[in-house]
């Protein structure tokens, strides 16, 4: 990864969307490109190589025997093995690697890659998981067998996705690394789990009641005294409906166009990202690409876009190496 002024970005899409139970999702990494991504990240001054979309054709199955309730296992195996190794190699680039989704399984070959580079290089990583959902179940508590739900799960090393990464090393995160931030929907097995491993969550109650500075402001706080590195997993169902109509899995009362942006600006002026993932845009349901709008804007604003000029320190996105 590049170091603390790192003024590069690699794009690299993964149209996955068998992970989730409405399609679309596949789209998505066109319609963020369709509604200027590359465009404003150049206009902020990085550097940005777009390295295309991730195909996985030609990958050879593996022979693990596929776990029950665990929908499209072994295309989601196919696409997590590429995402991983994708994500280890731009890792290792110098450039800040940026995901865009496709669904949620997304994350579990992004930071599996990021983790690995991370660990080789001496530093923690942590995942904020801006989300609705805590996509922290397996195939064991899920209710549906959608995978796009057990994502986090996976990512913080729990069982029964183990041949997911085929021979790829595993490099699972700590549970105590994993933030989940804006989550209002929890299956109740998935609950258990999560307090069983006392996973942070910052639900929409806590928002409500201290507000999203404070509560990111922990989060930030907490990278930092650790000399860790944050990848950022944003799931664009975090939002309110009303904002981000665009996604398979709507759930109400999310996070505010202001709040959003307060966060992603907060991100940016502490100088603790190293990676994003973008998931979850289904195009198929937005309305007028106003979701996939929407979105860049608040990756903007990660980026250093700012409403009014105002000093930010000089190590503003990304400390890492």
């Amino acid at each position: 990864m590049g170091n603390a002024r790192t003024k590069h970005i690699a794009l690299l899409g993964a149209p996955i969307d068998m992970g989730a139970s409405q399609r679309g999702t596949l789209m998505g990494p066109a319609a963020l490109r369709t509604a200027g991504l590359l465009t404003l990240l150049e206009t902020l001054g990085f550097e940005v190589a777009d390295h295309g979309d991730l195909s996985i054709n030609g990958t050879p199955d593996l022979t693990d025997v596929p776990p029950r309730n665990a929908n499209h296992y072994r295309e989601i195996q196919h696409w997590t093995r590429a995402v991983s190794r994708r994500s280890y190699e731009l890792a290792r680039s110098g450039a800040l690697p940026m995901f865009l989704g496709g669904d949620h399984t997304l994350s579990m070959g992004s930071v599996n890659g990021m983790a690995r580079h991370c660990s080789e290089t001496g530093r923690e990583l942590f995942v904020l998981w801006l989300d609705a959902h805590a996509d922290y179940n397996t195939p064991a508590t899920t209710l549906t067998a959608n995978m796009h739900g057990m994502s986090a799960a996976f990512l913080c090393g729990e069982d029964g996705l183990d041949g997911l990464l085929g021979e790829q090393p595993r490099a699972s995160i700590d549970a105590d690394r994993l933030e989940l931030f804006g989550t209002r929907s929890i299956d109740k097995l998935e609950k258990e789990l999560l307090r069983d491993r006392r996973v942070n969550i910052a639900d929409m109650r806590a928002i409500d009641e201290f507000g999203v500075g404070v509560l990111i402001r922990r989060v930030i706080d907490k990278v930092r005294a650790r000399d860790g590195v944050l990848h950022v997993s944003f799931d664009v169902d975090f939002l309110d409906p009303a904002v981000a109509p665009g996604v398979g899995t709507t759930v109400p009362g999310g996070a505010t166009y202001r709040e959003a942006h307060l966060i992603m600006e907060m991100l940016h002026d502490s100088g603790v990202v190293g990676s994003v993932d973008i998931v979850e845009l289904n195009p198929f349901l937005d309305e007028r690409g106003r979701t996939a709008r929407t979105a860049v804007e608040l990756i903007g604003s990660l980026f250093g876009q700012q409403i009014t000029d105002r000093p930010t320190p000089s190590n503003a996105i990304v400390p890492q190496d």
